[in-house]
């Protein structure tokens, strides 16, 4: 794409950005706090003000559409013709709670500038994939008089809650939101090295409770002769894993997709930028599972799981002479791409509850579940997207595999049947932590690549 083309759009962005910058000020002073039923009336002002952006702009067929939570918001432009690609966006515009306020050092939803930092709650997470996504459709549109790709938009109100209305509305708008893939545009920026999310894990959330007694029992009377939930439980969690920290479940490696000779040079290549700060913030002198593979296929590409808390018997600060009448413990499973997460789910209910016997009995409860999703590393909207970066920043992104989750890209990925990528405008830091930030000269940075992307990914077909 030459620059002939897309230097109208570009100059447009230019003009405007500190008019940009100032909307953008806006968007973040609404408190769009999903989490917390007080903020319902914020949220809902903060949806249809960017509703109300959406159609200024020019796009089409703009709708705040209801949900069983919050609504989820819809534009569309699709007048580059038949040819052309169909890309939906997704990015969303709830955030988190502020946390401890005393820890900011501006009010979180008050945008302040502190050097070279723009602070404000929801400014990396998520609303810069909102907003920046707008302004780049805007310039191209106000200095083009159209998109060189038809683009449809869905913002949703609920990411921080974990999408849990999402799938209902999604399977029941399959056809609204039909596009030939989805870009997520959530996620970090860096102009010095940009990276494209192209794997995330998925995650399963649940517990497992073991039932002894029907009632506590007295230790003295009982002990010895009453089997305690609190020991089963100690002999499941020691049944998970081996001295080298691989599942004992059966069947828990089966699936999984192999990185290719191409995705573990990525892999490789990344982890020399990114690997020796993620383990030095670990805090821990030794790690394990080298058997297994090296530390970023394990934490990246491998499904794991791990009890993230236990309980039983009487509150840590109570010494009781007691036999419990139950004892549990949480676990969180990540899954990797080539598994299906309910499957995975079965699998570890079915290892538990192989320790039931008389006097004992085991339940398990799904808390939530997302979906693992992997996009080829060579696949159209990575080449596109890299050849923007080339253009503007000189030099392309790094892949990167994620080991945390995503439950929208995993859900509509399955649901839609669109191939998926990552690829965020969040340059800063602190999200989910107080005084979070963007940085104020890559608003303008990100906003050119993002104009670069929509034309660029017009050119593969």
């Amino acid at each position: 794409m030459t620059d002939t083309a897309i230097a109208p759009a570009l100059e447009h962005s230019r003009r405007r950005r500190e008019h940009n910058l100032e909307g953008f000020r806006t968007l973040l002073r609404f408190p769009s706090i999903s989490l917390e039923p007080a903020f319902q009336p914020q949220l809902r002002a903060c949806a249809d003000w960017i509703l109300a952006d959406m159609e200024r702009i020019g796009l089409r067929n703009c709708q705040k559409l209801g949900t069983a939570g919050n609504p989820v918001l819809y534009a569309d432009w699709l007048r580059a013709g038949p040819d052309a690609p169909t890309i939906l966006f997704y990015a969303h515009y709830d955030v988190q709670p502020v946390g401890d306020a005393s820890l900011w050092q501006t009010p979180p939803f008050e945008p302040a500038t502190i050097g070279d930092r723009l602070a404000a709650r929801g400014a990396v997470d998520d609303k810069c994939g909102i907003w920046i996504n707008l302004k780049a459709i805007e310039a191209i549109l106000a200095a083009c008089g159209g998109l060189p790709i038809n683009v449809k938009l869905f913002f949703e109100g609920e990411e921080e809650l974990g999408s849990k209305n999402t799938a209902p509305f999604v399977a029941a708008h399959k056809d609204l939101l039909a596009a030939d893939a989805l870009i997520i545009s959530d996620g970090p920026f860096s102009p010095v090295q940009p990276v494209i999310g192209n794997a995330v894990r998925g995650s399963i959330m649940g517990e497992a409770r073991v039932q002894g007694p029907p009632h506590e029992l007295h230790s003295g009377r009982y002990g010895g002769a009453v089997k305690n939930p609190i020991h089963y439980l100690a002999r499941i969690i020691a049944s998970l894993h081996d001295e080298n920290g691989r599942l004992r479940i059966r069947g828990f490696y089966d699936d999984i997709i192999p990185l290719s000779h191409r995705q573990i040079q990525h892999l490789n290549t990344l982890w020399k930028t990114i690997g020796p700060p993620l383990q030095g913030s670990a805090g821990v002198e030794a790690f394990f599972g080298d058997s297994n593979g090296v530390f970023a296929e394990r934490s990246t590409s491998q499904p794991t799981l791990d009890v993230s808390g236990v309980f039983g018997g009487p509150p840590a600060a109570e010494t009781r002479a007691i036999i419990p009448a139950q004892a549990g413990f949480k676990v969180t499973i990540r899954t990797v791409a080539g598994q299906d997460s309910e499957a995975m789910w079965r699998r570890f209910v079915e290892h538990v509850t192989a320790f039931a016997e008389p006097a004992i009995s085991i339940e398990t409860e799904l808390f939530s579940i997302a979906h693992p999703f992997l996009m080829p590393d060579d696949g159209r909207e990575i080449r596109a997207i890299q050849r923007a970066l080339k253009a503007a920043l000189g030099r392309e992104a790094l892949l990167m595999r994620h080991g945390g989750s995503l439950a929208i890209g995993g859900l509509l990925g399955r649901e839609l049947g669109l191939p998926v990528t990552m690829f965020g405008y969040g340059s800063g830091g602190n999200s989910h932590a107080p005084n979070e930030f963007i940085t104020v000269d890559d608003i303008q940075i990100a906003t050119e690549v993002a104009i670069r992307l929509l034309f660029e990914l017009g050119l593969e077909q």
